[in-house]
């Protein structure tokens, strides 16, 4: 797995649901939301999360200690 930790146990996936929940309530639609780069919307919304490469890459730092 290589997507952020947070995903299904922090408020990321919460957060998302919530934004597109009222960006709908506001009637609009999906890119007037994330804009045509859906990618970059994608990248913006994760850049600060940790991901499980992270992680793992913090195990192998604890391991060689």
């Amino acid at each position: 797995m290589a997507g952020p930790v947070d995903l299904l146990d922090g408020s990321l996936l919460s957060g998302i649901v919530d934004f597109f929940d009222e960006g709908v309530a506001a009637g609009k639609g999906v890119l007037e939301l994330t804009g045509n780069d859906v990618a970059a919307f994608r990248d913006d919304l994760i850049k600060d999360s940790r991901t499980y490469a992270d992680v793992y890459q913090e195990s192998i730092g604890r391991a060689s200690e």
